[in-house]
């Protein structure tokens, strides 16, 4: 059990630097200052967790208890602030075409551990029989942080309009609430995961959409 937990927690901190990134670089190209990119990387990491606790009325919440997601975002942050800051030609050509591609899969990986872990902790509080609950507890924690990362940035959310991301969530949320019925946590929460990073990855890399409607 403390090595599942320990994994987890290894899982999720992956994640957290990945989630920290994508909002440091949002902050970075809408030329905000220290302060907007260190709270829009840090609320993108631990946004999620945090609407995730005042909806079951856990209060405060995890981040504020625990705050070593928070010090990991925030440590990410000012680690890439340095970074830009002294070679600012980082931030065009090849290299951020790499950064892209490698933040791609820790994102993927960071979506599947905090929907998990955010059913979780649904059942953990008492939750389990509430399948539906559990499930938009998931999602919310995957892909809470990036919505309002984005509301903050001043832009339509990443998820409303772009590839196959929250519905990766929505899959795996599904899996893992529905293989709980039949399997042990651990075995249905690491399948859970890695369809969500399948889902995730595919949908990256084929450029899968939702359809839409199309405008004159």
């Amino acid at each position: 059990m403390e090595l599942q937990a320990n994994f987890i927690f290894f899982v999720e901190i992956i994640g957290t630097v990945a989630f920290a990134s994508s909002g440091a670089m949002v902050a970075v190209r809408k030329r905000l200052d220290l302060f907007g990119i260190i709270v829009l990387g840090v609320i993108t990491a631990v946004g999620g967790g945090m609407l995730r606790d005042l909806m079951i009325g856990n209060i405060p919440p995890n981040m504020f208890r625990n705050p070593i997601y928070v010090f990991a975002a925030f440590l990410t942050v000012v680690i890439l602030f340095i970074l830009f800051r002294l070679r600012p030609s980082l931030l065009g050509g090849k290299y951020m075409e790499e950064y892209e591609k490698i933040m791609n899969i820790l994102d993927a990986v960071g979506l599947g551990a905090f929907t998990v872990t955010g059913i979780d902790t649904g059942v953990e509080a008492g939750y389990g029989e509430y399948h539906f609950l559990i499930i938009f507890l998931g999602v919310i924690t995957g892909i809470g942080g990036g919505i309002l990362r984005d509301i903050m940035a001043g832009e339509t959310p990443y998820v409303l309009k772009k590839h196959i991301y929250a519905c990766a969530s929505i899959a795996g949320a599904c899996l893992y609430t529905l293989s709980l019925e039949y399997t042990r946590s651990d075995l249905a929460m690491v399948a859970a995961a890695l369809l969500v990073v399948a889902i995730r990855m595919l949908a990256s890399h084929y450029r899968w959409d939702l359809p839409g409607i199309k405008t004159e």
